[in-house]
């Protein structure tokens, strides 16, 4: 009975079931196998095998992607006479290997080993979809986590291309049991404050996707990558529904959250090579401390409603204005990977003065458009999940943090309030509280309430001379108080809300001199005074021990 029931169930087919693409085939054209033109064969090899009519993407074979990222001569394989295994006593599975093995010139679906770009040592893995669709089985789970120990051992960043269809189907349960495997040796490379990369390629899906592909500090993908935990065929096949155009592929999964960016193939070499340099160990902030300057008063007083009015100008310069100005060598990264890239904080890795830094800023647009696209600077729960993503990433580096803080408060619509806004704030402030490296928070236009205040649990929070930071808009605190929000020039007086008043009552240390209001003519004065006062800042406060930066700002709010 069990027998027949079981005859009467649907094959699950798997991700790896997956047919592979076409190979380049041998000769002068070639037939490109997503657009079907013809295509001249060296314009392929020279163009990093990218299609030139439809700029489609090729799958490359590892040792071709390999010797297009390392240094030449550079790279030096690991493990690569692993004798094959079949755990499973699986039938005809040795034959089919030595097939595979004859045909590929490969030993598995993974090259491992040493290399070098720019100079700079990396363990280096990279998956062939030519040996059995890039599949996982004992012999791939053992190179990457043999290679990731290696990695430990000489103290070593890992950079992984992924590959894969999924599963070995041939290993059954031992090959399940790969992930975690995996999974286990890469956190024993992030609980020893090293770097790890995964590169997603297409297609990356099943077991792979589940375990090593999405666990690297930093997630890139090429262009127009398949990438999924189930294949989309299988989904298709189990909900009976037409999926969107373009489900699963990178585009959609950087705009989900998932990834931090997606790099060119011709830029991979050059963007891993200052991701690298961005987390060298030798990089220590080693600058003279500098003697804090006082603020002096404008000759010219402003009522506090009219510095509200110049907090929210829309010729103010921005949080990216502010990065470009102050720091080189900046990389954005994407993504809280939970749900979704929240264009109202912007943030990622940048030198000041040579020192990597990580930055984050909360973000308002130029005009309507990219106003819509950063949802008027009111970010939603995502944004703040990845702030608290790239400090924590900070806090394993041993990078200072610096946030910009620009808002009128965070999102407070139907799908904020249904993925946790509150929380996400809250999970902001715990954290910050008791982070282990410097923090600093310098407000340049609005501080507008808890959304605010989610990216200023800092050692310090300096003000420009125009910024506000309060409780509520004046306009609400005046509906909430005197039913009237025609009277928000009065309340903005009497809430406190200006640099000067907030210096006095101690909620912040010090504040930026605006001799006229910032725009992008009149702000070099300004990055200057910043530039002068960050670097007295991390001369001071790089010089501490983890537990003592967060025993310091627990108790700057504990005396608030």
């Amino acid at each position: 009975m069990i027998r027949d029931f079981l005859k009467k169930r649907p094959v699950r087919q798997k991700a790896e079931e997956q047919e592979m693409e076409p190979e380049i085939p041998a000769g002068l054209w070639k037939k490109c196998n997503k657009c079907g033109a013809a295509i001249y064969t060296e314009d392929v090899i020279k163009g990093h095998y990218i299609c030139p009519k439809c700029k489609g993407y090729f799958r490359v074979h590892a040792r071709r992607r390999i010797n297009s990222i390392v240094d030449e001569g550079s790279f030096k394989e690991w493990n690569a006479d692993m004798p094959s295994s079949n755990p499973l006593r699986f039938p005809g599975y040795e034959k089919k290997l030595a097939e595979v093995k004859e045909k590929t010139n490969l030993n598995e679906a993974i090259v491992t080993g040493i290399g070098e770009i720019d100079g700079r040592k990396v363990v280096l893995g990279v998956m062939d979809a030519r040996f059995f669709m890039g599949s996982m089985g004992y012999d791939v789970g053992e190179k990457v986590a043999a290679a990731v120990e290696r990695a430990i051992e000489e103290k070593l960043p890992v950079i992984l291309f992924t590959c894969s269809g999924g599963a070995r189907m041939q290993e059954g349960i031992v090959s399940l049991m790969q992930m975690a495997k995996t999974s286990a040796a890469l956190k024993r490379h992030s609980d020893a404050g090293l770097l790890s990369i995964t590169v997603l390629t297409d297609p990356t899906t099943g077991g792979v996707t589940a375990s090593f592909a999405m666990l690297g500090d930093i997630i890139l993908s090429e262009p127009g990558a398949l990438i999924g935990f189930a294949g989309p065929r299988v989904i298709e096949q189990t909900i009976h529904q037409k999926l969107p155009e373009g489900f699963q592929r990178a585009e959609f999964l950087l705009e989900h959250g998932f990834l931090d960016g997606i790099v060119r193939r011709e830029e991979m070499k050059q963007t891993l090579s200052n991701l690298l340099m961005l987390h060298e160990t030798n990089n220590v902030c080693q600058m003279p401390a500098n003697e804090t300057k006082s603020y002096k008063k404008s000759g010219e007083k402003i009522a506090a409603w009219d510095r509200v009015m110049i907090s929210r100008m829309p010729e103010r310069p921005t949080g990216l204005d502010y990065i470009e100005a102050v720091f080189t060598d900046f990389i954005e990264l994407h993504g809280d990977r939970y749900f979704g890239d929240d264009g109202a904080i912007v943030g990622g890795i940048a030198r000041f003065q040579g020192v990597p830094v990580t930055v984050i800023a909360q973000q308002k647009g130029k005009n309507t458009k990219d106003n819509i696209k950063r949802n008027f600077g009111m970010p939603s729960p995502e944004g703040y999940r990845k702030a608290l993503r790239l400090m924590k990433q900070a806090e394993k580096f041993h990078r200072p943090i610096i946030c910009f803080v620009d808002t009128p408060g965070a999102f407070c619509g139907l799908e904020a309030e249904e993925r946790g806004q509150g929380e996400a704030i809250a999970r902001n402030l715990y954290e910050m509280s008791a982070l282990k490296v410097p923090v600093l928070s310098i407000f340049i236009g609005e501080g507008g309430s808890g959304g605010a205040l989610a990216m200023a649990v800092a050692d310090e929070v300096w003000m420009m001379e125009n910024a506000i930071y309060s409780v509520l808009s004046p306009e609400g605190f005046a509906s909430i108080l005197w039913k009237d929000a025609k009277k928000a020039a009065d309340a903005a007086k009497v809430m406190k809300i200006t640099a000067a008043d907030l210096k006095k009552l101690g909620i912040i240390d010090y504040i930026i001199r605006e001799e006229e209001p910032a725009t992008m003519e009149t702000m070099e004065p300004i990055c200057s005074d910043i530039s002068e006062q960050i670097q007295r800042f991390l001369a001071t406060y790089s010089q501490k021990e983890g537990e003592q930066l967060a025993a310091h700002r627990y108790e700057r709010f504990r005396n608030m």
